[in-house]
């Protein structure tokens, strides 16, 4: 029986050991691979070859989606799996367009965890149920091109003034953009507008 390779990207000592007992007590896995930073994951795939790749989306140095997008394009035949402690349906959205083959979150059952390895190597996509209906309930971006961008500026930390004169606006046309915000996201304020817009992944 040929075992499916993984290579596991996990920061955290004590569940990056959990992981790999789990994983080898499947007897069809095997751990070929162990990184704890993101700019470690292709480098090291590269040389090991693993079927699976096991990435947290929070990693040092460089993000799990970011490293999964490198990966894909420098090793296509290893499929990725994220995972995750916190389900953004942003991190789906990005997920998705970094051709990720499945994305788990951290506190499902371990044997969903086997499970998932299988079906990724076998060529399936696996979702969270759970983030992918938060993901599907969120829709498209209600915010204009402009809106998008006045808005990131000040998630930046950017003031009404500054954005105007970055943007070659009047100040009072950029408080009307924040104002049609903040109403267009049923947010409390700015600040909550971008919560809203960064956690439903609408902001770079």
């Amino acid at each position: 029986m040929r075992r499916i390779r993984i290579l596991l990207a996990e920061d955290m000592h004590m569940v990056r050991g959990a992981l790999v007992t789990l994983l080898e007590l499947e007897p069809d896995l095997e751990v070929v691979g162990v990184v704890d930073k993101g700019d470690l994951i292709v480098p090291t795939a590269l040389k090991c070859r693993p079927d699976v790749a096991i990435m947290d989306v929070d990693l040092p140095n460089m993000d799990g989606l970011t490293a999964a997008e490198l990966l894909h394009q420098q090793l296509p035949e290893c499929r990725a799996l994220m995972m995750t402690g916190v389900g953004r349906p942003s991190y789906l959205r990005r997920a998705m367009s970094a051709r990720v083959a499945g994305f788990l979150l951290k506190d499902s059952p371990s044997e969903q965890l086997a499970q998932a390895v299988r079906e990724v190597a076998a060529g399936r996509r696996v979702i969270n149920p759970q983030l992918a209906m938060s993901a599907w309930d969120i829709g498209d971006n209600p915010l204009s091109e402009r809106e998008t961008e006045v808005l990131g500026m000040a998630a930046q930390g950017d003031e009404p003034r500054e954005i105007a004169e970055k943007l070659h606006l009047s100040i009072g046309t950029v408080r009307n953009y924040l104002t049609t915000i903040v109403v267009k996201l049923n947010a409390r304020n700015r600040i909550d507008a971008v919560r809203i817009a960064t956690e439903a992944g609408w902001l770079s």
